[in-house]
């Protein structure tokens, strides 16, 4: 093990099935950012793993891992499983705090199309302790009427050219009660593939984390910002 890293891929039980997941850790007690992918992604996601060494690059840990089973992914219903897929993700930030390297370390969400509703579902939970959420190309809409009852600071990123869940977000931002912030991304569409515009997605999570999620000494995360 080198720099804090968990080596590999672990296994992350949830109820009777077991999620593949990588944590990497720049640190002992970094704060962590639990990923949440969209319908038809998983870990291996390249934008999920383009924005995740930015936030590594920041100094920021993050778990990358697969919500749903080979099995599951394959079943529609389960794919749009908000509910499942925000146990799931809870399961996941709890194994996070049995990990000797992150049993310290506060945890942000970083969800993506439907993972993002999954997210704020699981932010919205009694007794949440999640630090910060930022959703990027998100379906906040999947939260329905549990928006109200997130706490966690929350960043809304949406393309310019994503009308549709631009519009939703917007609709988002009535309900939701917490400190939120919707950023646009202007030529971006629902993918963010356009030249730069993925980066820039990555750049505005970086900061939102790195201002919301304390260090685990209290201070604030260290960052190596480029």
């Amino acid at each position: 093990m080198q720099d804090g890293e968990v080596p590999g891929t672990s296994l992350i039980r949830a109820g009777t099935v077991r999620m593949e997941g990588v944590l990497r850790m720049p640190a002992d007690g970094a704060p962590v950012v639990v990923f949440a992918h969209g319908s038809g992604s998983g870990r291996h996601s390249p934008r999920n793993r383009l924005v995740a060494s930015v936030l590594q690059e920041a100094g920021l840990g993050t778990l990358l891992l697969d919500l749903l089973t080979p099995r599951e992914a394959e079943d529609r219903r389960a794919v749009f499983d908000i509910p499942l897929l925000a146990r799931r993700l809870a399961a996941a930030e709890e194994w996070i705090r049995r990990q000797p390297a992150s049993r310290s370390s506060p945890v942000g969400y970083f969800g993506a199309s439907t993972g993002a509703g999954a997210a704020l579902w699981a932010a919205a939970e009694p007794g949440a302790r999640v630090r910060a959420v930022v959703s990027r190309g998100g379906r906040p809409d999947l939260a329905g009427p549990r928006l109200g009852a997130v706490q966690a600071p929350t960043l809304l990123i949406v393309g310019g050219a994503d009308h549709r869940v631009l519009e939703l977000n917007r609709e988002a931002l009535v309900h939701l009660r917490c400190e939120t912030r919707l950023e646009v991304v202007e030529g971006a569409t629902h993918l963010f593939e356009e030249a730069g515009t993925l980066e820039r997605a990555a750049g505005l999570a970086r900061d939102w984390f790195l201002q919301h999620l304390p260090g685990h000494d209290g201070e604030g995360a260290t960052t190596g910002r480029a």
